[in-house]
């Protein structure tokens, strides 16, 4: 679900208390964050006044009583529902819980999709089908007052935090969702069953929870593919809308994980992100190269053509530009944007302390599958690697040449 950790296990979370109840100062004060887009505004740590729509008056209507408690039972989540709804403007952010300002983007983004007088949920539930052997599940950080007060003030109507027995009563499911193919690859190689467990308690919230809109962010981009198939395979009435990811200003992609890296260690974990943009600016000036090839009259054999001229005349950087864009036309761009990120990634190999790669992937948004050299089209170009004992995940959404209109992109989805 939508939260960071809620995919990396780290042997370095085992320093956090268990029994923890209370926020840190640091957790209810969460780093400064930016947008990975330019032109977006920069997430905050508090609301300002149009974000807390809930508690917002006017000259007509006093504000809403500000929740005291999170809510732990669907029958009183039902209730908050009538009382606060309105008809198909509910919405939902699954979390579990830790929440920073990755999250506060997320309600803030539902917020404002179903206006003032919507209904936004914030769930909180750390889902033990999510954990496999060697994950911690009782070391899992437990923040809720301090997710109780980023939520509301974010613009959440509700927090609903339920109990393990609230959502499998009973004990464990008998009857799980799988997430099939797409769920063995990547992360879910690194973590076999994990999806399974992800999607059977979404699909489990989606019922408990009713909304009308369901936003996950494309941070956990694997995790958004799968749902968003899971709702149209079995026909879920609910639009699935992902939102850009929230990275720190230096970069680096808002995790819960990112406190257990040391100094020494986030310079090094700088190099994912770094990665991702190095293949995107490849990507940006192979298209430009491809995009003068295919201008000529002749293609690529013109431009082969003026290079040999070109250097007969001693001309070598103008020859040098040409054979490049010669070799544009003829070459796709995935391959070029894959070595530019791996480039970045093995000098960070050999940093200290180093950066241990589990995979560099150019996937096709749809199944998560590599794409082909030529490839044309949206894919999300996604890596995982670990510094110390923290692992990490990040990627960023990439289109090749012009998309074809069956190609999901990352935006939203019914």
């Amino acid at each position: 679900m939508s939260s960071p950790s809620a995919r990396e296990h780290d042997p370095a979370r085992d320093r956090a208390p268990a029994d923890r109840t209370r926020a840190s100062a640091s957790d209810r004060a969460p780093a400064r964050t930016r947008a990975s887009a330019p032109g977006q505004a920069p997430a905050r740590t508090r609301a300002s006044a149009p974000d807390r729509a809930p508690g917002r008056t006017d000259a007509n209507r006093p504000a809403p009583r500000r929740q005291a408690e999170p809510v732990p039972t669907a029958q009183e989540l039902r209730a908050a529902a009538v009382r606060h709804g309105a008809p198909g403007r509910n919405a939902v952010v699954m979390t579990m819980g830790a929440l920073h300002q990755g999250h506060a983007t997320l309600i803030r983004a539902a917020r404002a999709r179903v206006g003032a007088d919507g209904f936004v949920v914030v769930t909180v539930f750390v889902n033990p089908l999510q954990f496999g052997a060697g994950e911690d599940l009782d070391r899992y950080p437990r923040t809720l007052d301090a997710d109780l007060e980023l939520a509301l003030d974010a613009g959440a109507s509700v927090v609903f935090a339920p109990s393990v027995d609230e959502v499998y009563p009973g004990g464990e499911p008998q009857v799980r969702i799988a997430a099939g193919p797409m769920g063995e690859r990547l992360e879910g190689a690194s973590r076999p069953g994990h999806f399974d467990g992800m999607l059977t308690v979404v699909a489990k919230l989606l019922h408990l929870t009713a909304p009308d809109l369901a936003f996950f962010g494309q941070k956990d981009a694997q995790q958004l593919a799968l749902i968003r198939r899971m709702v149209r395979d079995l026909n879920f009435p609910v639009e699935v809308v992902g939102v850009e990811t929230v990275r720190e200003d230096d970069g680096l992609a808002l995790s819960s994980r990112n406190r257990y890296l040391s100094a020494e260690e986030r310079r090094t974990a700088l190099a994912l992100s770094r990665a991702l943009f190095a293949g995107r600016e490849r990507l940006a000036a192979q298209e430009a190269l491809r995009a003068r090839a295919d201008a000529l009259p002749n293609g690529r054999d013109r431009a082969e053509n003026r290079a040999e001229a070109l250097s007969r005349l001693g001309e070598a950087r103008a020859a040098a530009d040409a054979h490049a864009v010669a070799q544009a036309a003829e070459t796709g761009c995935a391959a070029a944007v894959r070595a530019a990120a791996r480039a970045v990634l093995e000098e960070a190999a050999r940093a200290e302390p180093p950066l241990t790669l589990d995979y560099l992937a150019l996937v096709d948004p749809a199944d998560f599958t590599e794409v082909a050299d030529d490839h044309d089209g949206e894919a999300v170009l996604a890596v995982a690697a670990r510094v110390g004992t923290t692992r990490l995940i990040d990627n960023i959404p990439l289109s090749f040449g012009s998309p074809s209109p069956e190609t999901p992109t990352l935006g939203a989805t019914k």
